[in-house]
């Protein structure tokens, strides 16, 4: 079973930045489309971006274009997320995870019901 480790999150202001990482253990993630989450206090988690497994693919969810990035070093086993000019609606605990239905397929966007197993996410708190 896969285990994830968030960190990078914090407290900032408006406009300012932060880059978010996450180390995978206990499988092989470098074959698989990986994702960042995050839920909003008293929403559902939903998908901010995707990877393809070669990176070469990405995805984003439209708040988030033009702001974030993700990006991925299968040789740690890690994705990133650089967050640019955060707002206060970027406010939320933001987690990973590997989607392991499809094998060097293309980049997914996947559901966050359709994942088991979470680690406990970084939270990022943007003060106006």
């Amino acid at each position: 079973q896969l285990q994830f480790v968030e960190s990078g999150g914090g407290l900032v202001q408006s406009g300012e930045s932060l880059r978010l990482s996450c180390v995978v253990s206990g499988g092989i993630m470098s074959r698989y489309s990986m994702s960042w989450f995050r839920q909003a206090p008293g929403k559902e988690r939903d998908l901010v971006a995707s990877i393809g497994w070669t990176g070469g693919e990405t995805y984003y969810a439209d708040w988030v274009k033009g702001r974030f990035t993700v990006s991925r070093k299968n040789t740690e086993n890690a994705i990133y997320l650089q967050m640019n000019d955060l707002s206060p609606e970027d406010t939320g605990i933001y987690y990973c995870n590997v989607d392991q239905t499809r094998a060097f397929g293309p980049v997914s966007t996947p559901l966050a019901h359709a994942f088991r197993s979470w680690g406990q996410g970084t939270q990022v708190v943007v003060s106006s």
